[in-house]
């Protein structure tokens, strides 16, 4: 099992990998689809609040963020997300909702799709690792960023 700490340390291994990785953050639908090929890369460490302007709507967290820790804060504003990710635990039988990576990685949306728009709709920029390794940022803290391909929402 790798695990990173920073992304550099997750583009290095990127990188350097011969064989596919299973990706894993808390691990909350690890019993949904196939077996799992290639090794364990534990994606935890990437968790955390990194900016929060709640007057300006920005939040930015890392990826293996909780999503119950997410609405916590901002519960405390008067806030909400607006694609209301639905909370699959009971379902799943697992312990918590899981992350907003995993949340945008499936695009989880709740029944105000339709008019609030999903998950992708929201993301306004993201900084990733490609699979050959490189670190690249897209989109910005901005609505009014994008001239040609919108990859925020390419990537989710």
């Amino acid at each position: 099992m790798a695990k990173p700490k920073i992304i550099a340390e997750l583009a290095d291994l990127v990188a350097a990998a011969t064989a596919p990785f299973e990706l894993r953050g808390l691990g909350t639908k690890s019993k949904l689809g196939g077996v799992p090929a290639g090794e364990l890369l534990d994606l935890s460490s990437f968790a955390g609040v990194i900016k929060y302007e709640p007057e300006e709507l920005v939040l930015e967290v890392g990826s293996a963020t909780r999503l119950s820790d997410v609405e916590k804060l901002l519960a405390k504003n008067n806030q909400m997300l607006a694609f209301e990710p639905p909370d699959l635990s009971k379902l799943l039988g697992v312990k918590n909702s899981g992350t907003m990576g995993g949340l945008l990685a499936c695009n989880l949306s709740g029944p105000r799709r339709m008019k609030a728009g999903a998950a992708r709709d929201h993301v306004l920029g993201l900084s990733a690792v490609s699979g050959r390794g490189e670190i690249f940022k897209t989109g910005a803290h901005v609505v009014k960023n994008v001239t040609g391909y919108d990859l925020p929402k390419l990537m989710a």
